[in-house]
């Protein structure tokens, strides 16, 4: 009765295990597939190094189809990049060797400049367009660094070899995924729009006396909102239709932001003065906004957004003019009323990228703009550039110093690590050793396939079967791992074992070749280690201090400019450094970050009004303690512009525009009050 009683508990234990393991499985399967293909079709066009194609099918090989089919066009952006730019320089240096080394160090640090200022998988067609002249200019240099002039044929045969391994990964992963990253991206929108607005709704209904403290969840909110980016490219890879408007997808990001910041700012008016939010402008806010966002956070509320976005939205568009047209007695009430318009307006933003996700019908059709590169701070990249120009210029001197002959396959994985790990800041230093670690283990696996297993096979299935003994193993231990060290350990593996098994057709067996190749791999690591080890990236801690002293000093200049940005391009700003904050940054950081971008918007709309209202130079006093760094006495000059705007209410042509500039006047006032030191840090003598 025992054994009978155990069987089925046992039975389902294995069950779970195997559903619990599938996807793992299935992405290892997939990974020697890939590789498999295209070192099929390489043999089959009989290519000079079949393995480059191996190895960029393993390279481009992801856990989820999206993501496989946008790093492999970028992957393939790259490739052609780096290809035409080591035939230039070729055509340029003919017969100087020196020249040549030198600009070809110098365009790798360029690219580690492009991959740290880029994102995501545009980040990695940057570095791949480094490392990719290096691997053709080792095919084209002499034994001590000299160009031949066949370069052309050459980059055009490795970058056949490359493009055939990303076709083929991709047709493997387009034939056994369907994809559905869409609706994933969807749900995450969904759940974190009816999280914001139930929230902030719940905070309405219970302020009164005592204001219930949101600043944790508003926290937890910003770090799910900057952990959609990835998701976001991994579903541009999947459609095309989605692609073309990659912009919505960024507006709908930028929207969550937004809609936090307006609940920033009730929050922070309300935990200053509790008695403004008095029982009946409460009621009227709360009747305009839409029941639907109120009991967001009811269960199953999500699917109901994504199941009608549309509808959604038009309640959202009615409640916002309600909301802007509401009669307020008070500034309080007004920036009460205006910050709520904000939120909905945020929350707008996100349904239109539910709609586009779910191909909602009636979606408006957006006016999308084009690329727009946003940087929040050029030290880290010019620091990994120069990172990456001194480590392969010290291993190509080197080379021609001791005219070893694996020199140049030293400076091919000398490149593709720098390159490839330099946007991963302070986990760079980790990275490279843990590439290192996985390359010697590599070597002694590639070592025991190639002399001990692949002798006694002859056919390509047979093969096929024989690396299949190493990938599939290590690709399910990769999709398995959540543990960075461990990722970057099998992900190398998984890279660096067709190079290291190096297979031809016919087969070659030789000890010293492969052993040579070995150690000049290893040495390519090591040096890459080495060189971060050397010159560490900046810590967490310097760079979330540098980005939030570049915001303070945009902001002051933003508080004196002639001309003015515009608001969008102000909180794109802001939300770019948001997003590269380490994740170790403090609390309180974000927090005075997200003070920043509410400050530097309703500057910008305050020197708009000003004008209108006859306040140009009150304004301009205010603002000038402000740069200079004196909040206090910027917040008492701001008192003194609200009076005299107030006393000019009944005359003023606008009153409208005068309340809601005294409702700014209230949301700076109080921003700089809750973080008066940082507003006062490096205060200008």
């Amino acid at each position: 009765m025992q054994t009978t009683a155990a069987s089925p508990r046992l039975g389902g234990t294995w069950t779970h295990t195997l559903i619990a393991a599938s996807p793992a499985l299935l992405y290892a399967v997939r990974l020697w597939a890939s590789v498999c293909l295209a070192l099929f079709v390489a043999f089959w066009l009989e290519l000079d190094n079949p393995y480059w194609a191996g190895t960029s099918a393993a390279a481009v090989c992801q856990p989820q189809l999206g993501a496989s089919l946008r790093k492999g066009w970028f992957r393939m952006i790259g490739t052609v990049a780096g290809a035409v730019v080591i035939v230039l320089l070729t055509a340029c240096f003919p017969q100087d060797r020196i020249g040549f080394l030198v600009l070809l160090a110098l365009w790798c640090g360029l690219c580690a400049f492009g991959a740290t200022v880029l994102r995501n998988f545009a980040s990695y067609g940057a570095a791949l367009a480094g490392f990719t002249a290096a691997i053709i200019a080792a095919n084209t240099l002499g034994a001590t660094g000299g160009p031949t002039p066949d370069v052309f044929m050459l980059a055009i045969r490795r970058t056949s070899e490359i493009c055939i391994g990303i076709v083929s990964a991709g047709i493997v992963l387009a034939g056994t995924d369907l994809g559905g990253v869409e609706r994933r991206l969807a749900n995450s929108f969904a759940d974190l729009a009816a999280g914001i607005a139930g929230g902030f709704a719940r905070m309405l209904a219970l302020a009164g006396p005592a204001v219930p403290d949101t600043q944790p969840q508003r926290r937890e909110f910003v770090r799910r909102v900057i952990a959609l980016e990835p998701d976001v490219d991994q579903a541009l890879g999947e459609s095309s239709h989605v692609r073309y408007h990659a912009s919505t997808l960024q507006s709908a990001i930028h929207g969550l932001m937004r809609a936090l910041d307006g609940w920033r700012a009730v929050a922070t008016h309300l935990g200053r003065q509790p008695e403004a939010m008095d029982r009946q402008g409460a009621e009227a806010i709360l009747r305009s906004i839409p029941p639907a966002l109120r009991s967001a956070q009811e269960s199953g509320s999500a699917a109901r957004w994504i199941a009608d976005p549309m509808a959604l939205s038009a309640d959202c568009e009615e409640a916002m003019r309600r909301l802007l047209a509401l009669p307020a007695g008070t500034p309080s009430v007004r920036l009460l009323a205006d910050e709520c318009a904000k939120v909905l307006d945020g929350i707008l933003q996100v349904l239109d990228g539910l709609a586009l996700l779910t191909g909602a019908r009636g979606r408006p059709v957006s006016d999308d703009r084009g690329f727009k590169l946003t940087v929040a701070d050029w030290l880290p990249a010019l620091a990994n550039g120069g990172r990456a120009f001194l480590a392969i210029g010290a291993v190509e001197l080197f080379w021609v110093a001791t005219a070893w002959p694996n020199g140049a396959f030293t400076i091919i994985f000398v490149a593709i690590v720098a390159l490839l790990l330099s946007p991963k800041g302070d986990l760079a230093i980790a990275g490279a050793i843990a590439v290192t670690v996985a390359a010697a283990g590599c070597i002694l696996c590639a070592a025991i396939i190639k002399f001990a297993v692949l002798p006694a096979f002859q056919t390509f299935p047979a093969f096929c079967f024989a690396i299949g003994l190493f990938l599939i193993p290590v690709g399910f231990a990769t999709a398995r791992s959540r543990h960075p060290a461990a990722l970057a350990i099998f992900t190398a593996m998984g890279v660096n074992f067709v190079p290291l098994l190096a297979p031809t057709n016919p087969m070659s067996y030789d000890p010293s070749q492969f052993y040579n190749t070995a150690l000049a791999v290893l040495a390519g690591c090591g040096v890459a280690a080495l060189a971060f080890r050397l010159l560490p990236p900046l810590l967490p801690p310097v760079r979330a201090r540098r980005l939030l002293a570049l915001t303070l000093r945009d902001l002051r200049r933003l508080a004196i400019a002639s001309l003015l940005p515009r608001s969008e391009d102000w909180e794109s700003r802001m939300f770019g450094r948001l997003a590269s904050l380490p994740n170790e940054a403090e609390p309180l950081q974000r927090a005075r970050l997200l003070a920043a971008l509410s400050v530097g918007s309703d500057i910008i709309q305050l020197r708009h009004a000003a004008p209108r209202l006859g306040v140009n130079s009150e304004l301009d006093t205010a603002l000038e303690a402000f740069v200079q760094g004196n909040s206090a006495v910027a917040i008492a000059r701001l008192h003194q512009l609200d009076q005299r705007i107030a006393s000019n209410l009944d005359t003023a042509p606008e009153p409208a525009i005068a309340l809601r500039a005294r409702g700014r006047i209230l949301v700076i006032s109080e921003a700089i009050a809750a973080h008066a030191s940082y507003f006062d840090a490096g205060a200008i003598a």
